[in-house]
């Protein structure tokens, strides 16, 4: 019984041993259990382990940085402070970080809590030099790299330049040429990119060849490809030298030229380019297979859609059957056959023109199938290259916005309406695929011409007169569209002040409003015995009335004063006569008619012009027409009542290129009511700008004295022009090149003009000495012809006309000659 005490200790010393081990076992709170080692196995004691914590990232570390700030390198990458060390995102960033362009090597490392990332950064190019380039110029050179000044260096773009480089030689006949980049380093990272070129020598073309070619010779199909063969005075020329992508070129050239000419199954089976014996020059060879000559045989017009009316459409196809055989013909229909698409509201239209090719009867039949195309709508409309315009005055006049179906007709009049603003030299407007497949970008891309103009003409007639106008106008006041004029003017029978100011979009609606102050001084003494002088001003406001049509509302108020030459009144010992007032009595020397009408004159009126413009250019066109009725009604107040009516039109049509056919008409009337007469300086007068060939108010009726011939009868010499209450005036002209370089900007055009001008009150037609003095008003004929050459020199737009009286009368005042000249700014 003694032993038990022994035992009971000996249990309790080891219950106390293993409790120990178990206290001194238990991992600490937060701290992965260790790992079982070979002398504690995992499987003797089961303890439950929990999972540690990834790291985290608490500061972000940016070494060899010298341009770039740390927070610029750190913008880049997908990680930042508070984040765990993620080896996918680290990856992620390291490739953002070289897409950049900006570094030529970086590293991402993890340096306990810290994230480290080292850049190497790419050098600023300083300087790009070019040597030995002799047969290309530096500045060609340099439009075509993309290495430029204070940009970032790469080899990638480095290398893509020098194909770039090596693709220009190549153009130009240096198939040897070989660039070599070169790297000189400067101070604080930046280098001289340079480019050593070796040319080598240029590769000409000795001879081109056509093999297969039965209807037309060697020499003929040489004047259709753009290639050239080489020869000693062709030194301003490189297409002489090969070019392979000059050599595709050509052979689209001889299918369109064997296309137009009815070899509907002509192709280019080959086209090889050889050496000569000697490695300095290349044999071109083409062989072709020109087939049969076709004719067009059965047009027909098939429509997968419902609303549109196949007969309709088949009268837009522009090819009549038994005509040669033409591709431009199919193209042209395939438009017509679009537009009238679009015009009837089908915007996405897909035609295509199924040819069958009949050998026995030599005929193509051809089957347009208008399907339904894929519908695009329009995500955004760019404008680029306004310097000056703003981009509102261009895009109120695009007749799309953004989110609209693609509609090419009303792209189209949105040229148009772009053009005819006057403020750019050239508009055109593409589509760009946009970020889906049913997306377009509209990109207008304008450039600006001149819109302020210094003009000033100057003038000769037969009697020796001189003429001076001088005017300043802008076109696009501020940039914002408006019209503003000042003019100043001065000649031996004008003086004129006038402002003007127009707002072509009113309170931000499709509606122009304007004013007019002027001030004109008239002296007519020489052609019609009188001086006037008008003061006033008018308002007036335009609006459209449908897609081609405005209409123009105004009114205006002017005091009109009408003087004359006269002398002192006298009394019968020589004194002069006075008034009551004590003032000076004058006597009027003109005629009774002019006398009649002296003093001053208060007219108030309303008018209104009618404008349908169906031009197919509004700069430049060559086919359509437009029509302007002009009306006026004067008598809503003032001492003057008359009723006016003008319409004036004007056609196009384009014979062969370059050469356009105008047809121009102007025609008028007015008379007096009320019971008042019509004022000498209400009537037309013509001639000058308005009559090539006649001085101004040089047709028309006229106060004429009657000269003894002495042989019993009379001759007419004028005297004083009266004006005319009805014209009217006919042109045709015939605008042509002068096969001058274009770069001259000299053109011409033949002309003949007739008309009339007449048609007075008998009570305008007495005189007060019928044995002196008649007044002819016959209505007769006049008619010119002549030149008229247009150059659009350094200074502006030069005219010069020259003329032919082919009709006058005796009385008619004749300039045989007119020059006239715009400068712009």
């Amino acid at each position: 019984m003694m032993f038990l005490p022994h035992i009971g200790r000996r249990l309790m010393a080891c219950f106390l041993v293993a409790s120990l081990w178990a206290v001194l076992a238990e991992p600490t709170w937060g701290q992965a259990p260790a790992a079982p080692t070979a002398q504690t196995p995992a499987a003797v004691v089961p303890t439950a382990v929990a999972p540690a914590p990834a790291p985290r990232i608490r500061l972000i570390r940016v070494e060899g940085n010298q341009r770039l700030e740390p927070g610029t390198v750190q913008s880049y990458l997908l990680l930042g402070p508070g984040d765990v060390f993620d080896p996918a995102r680290m990856d992620l960033s390291l490739k953002t970080l070289f897409a950049t362009g900006l570094f030529a090597d970086v590293t991402i490392r993890a340096d306990g809590d810290t994230l480290v990332v080292t850049v190497v950064e790419n050098p600023i190019i300083n300087r790009v030099i070019f040597e030995n380039n002799r047969a290309l110029k530096e500045d060609k050179l340099r439009d075509e790299v993309e290495a430029q000044p204070r940009a970032i260096f790469t080899r990638a773009r480095v290398q893509a330049d020098v194909q770039r480089i090596v693709a220009l030689y190549r153009q130009a006949g240096h198939f040897a040429a070989t660039v070599t980049p070169k790297v000189a380093e400067q101070p604080q990272n930046r280098v001289d990119l340079i480019f050593e070129i070796s040319e080598g020598p240029v590769t000409n073309v000795r001879r081109i060849n056509f093999v297969g070619n039965l209807v037309y010779s060697d020499t003929e199909l040489r004047r259709v490809v753009a290639t050239k063969e080489s020869r000693w005075y062709k030194f301003l020329t490189s297409n002489d030298n090969y070019d392979p992508d000059r050599l595709e070129y050509d052979r689209e050239q001889l299918r369109k030229f064997y296309g137009e000419k009815g070899f509907a199954d002509f192709r280019v089976v080959s086209s090889v380019a050889e050496l000569t014996p000697d490695q300095k020059d290349f044999f071109i060879t083409f062989t072709v297979d020109e087939g049969i000559k076709y004719r067009f045989g059965k047009m027909t017009v098939e429509s997968k859609l419902d609303a549109l009316d196949t007969d309709l459409l088949e009268t837009f196809v522009k090819v009549k059957p038994g005509t040669l055989y033409r591709n431009q013909r199919i193209e042209d229909s395939v438009d017509a056959l679009t537009f009238a698409a679009g015009a009837s509201g089908y915007a996405f239209v897909d035609v295509r023109p199924q040819r069958k090719n009949n050998r026995d009867t030599r005929t193509v039949d051809v089957n347009f199938v208008v399907n339904e195309g894929p519908r695009v709508y329009i995500e955004r409309i760019d404008v680029v290259g306004n310097t000056q315009t703003l981009d509102r005055v261009i895009r109120r006049e695009v007749q799309l916005v953004e989110g609209d179906a693609f509609n090419r007709v009303l792209l189209d009049r949105s040229r148009n309406l772009i053009r005819a603003l006057g403020f750019f030299k050239t508009v055109e407007i593409t589509e760009k695929p946009g970020t889906k497949p049913d997306r377009a970008i509209i990109e207008v891309k304008v450039e600006e011409q001149p819109t302020g103009e210094l003009s000033f003409g100057l003038g000769f007639s037969s009697v020796n007169s001189f003429l001076v106008d001088i005017s300043v106008t802008q076109r696009n006041f501020r940039g914002r569209g408006q019209f503003l004029r000042f003019a100043v003017s001065a000649s031996s029978r004008r003086q004129n002040i006038d402002l003007r100011f127009t707002e072509p979009r009113f309170l931000g609606r499709n509606l122009s409003a304007g004013f007019e102050a002027f001030n004109v001084r008239t002296d007519f003494i020489r052609q019609a015995g009188f001086r006037s002088n008008s003061l006033g001003g008018s308002l007036r406001i335009g609006f459209p009335t449908t897609a081609n049509s405005r209409l123009f509302l105004r009114y205006t108020v002017r005091s009109d004063n009408i003087s004359a030459p006269s002398i002192t009144a006298r009394d019968v010992f020589g004194n002069p006569r006075r008034d009551a007032n004590g003032n000076l009595i004058k006597t009027c020397t003109a005629s009774i008619q002019i006398c009649s009408q002296i003093g001053r004159r208060l007219t108030s009126l309303v008018g209104f012009t009618m404008v349908w413009d169906k031009r197919n250019d509004p700069i430049d066109p060559t086919r359509g027409f437009n029509v302007s009725f002009d009306q006026e009604l004067a008598g809503f107040g003032g001492d003057v009542r008359f009723a006016r009516s003008a319409i004036s039109g004007d056609a196009y049509r384009g014979l062969i290129k370059n050469f356009i056919l105008s047809a121009h008409l102007n025609a008028g009337y007015i008379t007096a009511w009320g019971g008042k007469d019509l004022r000498i300086n209400d009537r037309y007068f013509k001639g000058g700008l308005s009559f090539r060939g006649f001085d101004i108010a040089g047709i028309g009726p006229r106060i004429v004295e009657l000269v003894d011939d002495g042989n019993g009868g009379t001759t007419d010499s004028a005297r004083s022009a009266l004006g005319g209450k009805a014209f009217a005036i006919g042109a045709l002209e015939l605008a042509f090149p002068t096969g001058l370089p274009e770069q001259y900007g000299i053109k011409g055009a033949l002309f003949t003009e007739w008309g009339t001008l007449g048609l007075l009150d008998s009570r305008d037609k007495l005189v007060s000495d019928p044995t002196r003095f008649a007044v002819r008003d016959n209505l007769a004929i006049r008619g010119s012809a002549g030149v008229s050459v247009f150059w659009d020199s350094p200074f502006g737009p030069v005219r010069f006309d020259f003329s032919r009286i082919i009709k006058s009368q005796e009385y008619d005042d004749i300039t045989k000659f007119r020059f006239s000249q715009v400068t712009r700014f």
